[in-house]
């Protein structure tokens, strides 16, 4: 969800200090919630800026240092099951990951996983 832009909150801030609606009517006003007045007039009380915050980024992802052991796992063995890499990569570094996570971690470094049949195809079909 994008922030709020910066015209926005200063019209509400206007709003709030002119003291002719209650918090509760200005965000009925805007369109936005109690809570979005509410956090905007602290903020603007304590540091007198009413620009977004950056964003915090989330969790640092755990296999990140693991990319080096993860392309030379699948260029030895390309068709490696992702609990085959999960177990690559605990032998490697000690880090303990599950098949999803391994996965997403494949898709994020564009690596793909080539596959063998492991059964041969049936000359005729029955049916």
């Amino acid at each position: 969800m994008k922030a709020y832009s910066i015209d926005l909150r200063e019209r509400v801030i206007k709003a709030v200090e002119a003291g002719k609606q209650s918090q509760a009517e200005v965000a009925a006003t805007f369109g936005i919630g109690l809570r979005t007045v509410e956090g905007w007039w602290q903020r603007w009380q304590t540091t007198h800026s009413v620009v977004a915050l950056p964003h915090g980024g989330g969790p640092a992802r755990v296999l990140a240092a693991s990319e080096a052991v993860l392309r030379a796992a699948l260029k030895a063995q390309p068709d490696a099951t992702l609990g085959e890499l999960c177990a690559q990569v605990a032998e490697a570094q000690g880090l303990v990951v599950s098949p999803s996570m391994m996965c997403r971690e494949l898709q994020r470094l564009k690596l793909p996983r080539k596959k063998r049949r492991s059964t041969t195809a049936r000359a005729t079909r029955r049916g």
